[in-house]
């Protein structure tokens, strides 16, 4: 873990930190929060819940398309400027949600909001971390995503609260300069572009170069942030998003990720009533800690595991465990049935939410990492967009009861391993090897 002889820390760890911090924001701000903003638009007169739902899709799918252009910037230029302009983005959005008075207010708050969310949050932070790490980066991006669910467990309780006590309307702008008042200052303050960039080799490796000539350019890169930054020595690990697409592997995993995401997401947003229909208030409110929990234990144990394994394999089982856990969830037996359904499926949210910037980066290097990882996000978020009006449809249809729409979840997921698996073995990622990647 030391990025020289003198054995002190290697500076990407820190990287990982900051990262965690920011994403533990920008999720419980936004993914996590969608239920409290959703519960409280739904309470004014001009909306209802059919409404207030329909914008949370074009939350995913703003920020999906989005995400293309995010990679673009990210690529070429800085991503604490991408990230800084997202999170200014993501805050008047936010804001804003308390003064809308309109539907067509109401999507337009939310398109901008997804646009801001993507700016600020995967894609950047994915990118850096599969910049600085190589042998490490299955622990690294497990440490970093931890954030995804920390946002969930620690900010969401917090924000109710707020509501609560101050209601919707002045909660909503105090939220909204919350995440701008966080993000930016861990941007600026432990972000950097790239261990080239500071003189360093991916993942602290000691048999450093000569420095000089990197320090001189450091200082310019970061007294003119606009500039192309300059990762020629990174974009050798890898291929090309032409050569990419070309590949079985990249359209059987981003396909794959549109049923896994339609099942994650529609699970997670209906399990509040799932458990309401066997519990109490009291005893829902704790049922529901149980899958955020259980999804920040099992991505740090699958970051470990897949040094121990095949990151194929591994996705296969995580999987094989979401469809399993979503079908325990459909047939709904008792409060033990429903507690450990939760738990298994939480496992799988943290490890599959992973194993997607992982894989592609296994798979296609980070030569263009963020232009490839952002259109097979484009496409998952279809799956996201579509998963928790899907299930609450087949709630209505099928007498206000959960067990069939849990069931579509459980076949989704099956849909998406099937997909996944016929994507076939990951291949190396030098552009020599691009022929036997593509056959």
């Amino acid at each position: 873990m030391s990025d020289s002889n003198n054995n002190t820390l290697y500076y990407g760890w820190k990287i990982v930190i900051a990262i965690m911090a920011l994403l533990t924001f920008t999720s419980g701000l936004s993914f996590y929060n969608h239920a409290i903003y959703l519960n409280a638009l739904a309470a004014k007169p001009n909306f209802n819940v059919q409404t207030a739902s329909l914008a949370v899709s074009l939350f995913f799918l703003s920020g999906g398309i989005a995400g293309l252009w995010v990679a673009k910037w990210v690529q070429e230029y800085d991503p604490r400027i991408c990230i800084s302009i997202g999170a200014v983005i993501s805050c008047f959005s936010l804001s804003s949600l308390a003064f809308v008075q309109q539907v067509w207010q109401l999507y337009i708050a939310y398109i901008f909001f997804g646009v801001g969310f993507s700016a600020s949050s995967l894609i950047p932070a994915t990118t850096l971390v599969t910049r600085w790490f190589r042998r490490r980066r299955a622990m690294a991006l497990s440490i970093a995503s931890t954030g995804l669910s920390l946002g969930g467990v620690v900010l969401t309780p917090l924000c109710v609260l707020l509501v609560e006590s101050l209601s919707f309307e002045v909660a909503a702008p105090l939220m909204g300069i919350l995440y701008i008042l966080a993000v930016i200052p861990i941007a600026w303050i432990w972000l950097r572009a790239s261990p080239e960039l500071m003189g360093l080799q991916i993942d602290g490796a000691t048999d450093q170069p000569d420095t000089s000539e990197i320090s001189t350019v450091t200082t310019a890169a970061e007294t003119k942030n606009a500039a192309p930054l300059d990762l020629q020595q990174t974009a050798m690990d890898g291929i090309s998003f032409k050569q990419a697409r070309a590949t079985r592997f990249f359209w059987g995993i981003s396909i794959s990720y549109i049923f896994l995401m339609m099942a994650q997401v529609g699970g997670i947003a209906h399990q509040y009533g799932l458990a309401r229909e066997m519990l109490s208030e009291s005893q829902t409110a704790i049922a529901v800690a149980i899958l955020p929990i259980a999804s920040i234990v099992g991505r740090l144990i699958g970051g470990w595991l897949v040094d121990q394994m095949s990151i194929r394999l591994f996705a296969i089982c995580m999987m094989i465990l979401q469809a399993a856990s979503l079908s325990l969830l459909a047939v709904g037996v008792n409060v033990f049935t429903l507690c450990l359904g939760l738990a298994l499926f939480g496992a799988t949210v943290g490890n599959l939410l992973m194993l997607q910037p992982l894989l592609i980066a296994e798979a296609f290097g980070i030569r263009e990492y963020a232009r490839i990882f952002a259109v097979a996000n484009l496409m998952s978020s279809w799956g996201t967009a579509a998963g928790p009006a899907l299930l609450g449809f087949a709630y209505a249809a099928n007498a206000n009861l959960y067990n069939l729409p849990y069931a579509i979840a459980a076949s989704a997921g099956a849909a998406g391993l099937l997909l996944f698996s016929l994507g076939g073995k990951i291949h190396r990622t030098r552009e020599s090897s691009f022929e036997a990647a593509s056959s």
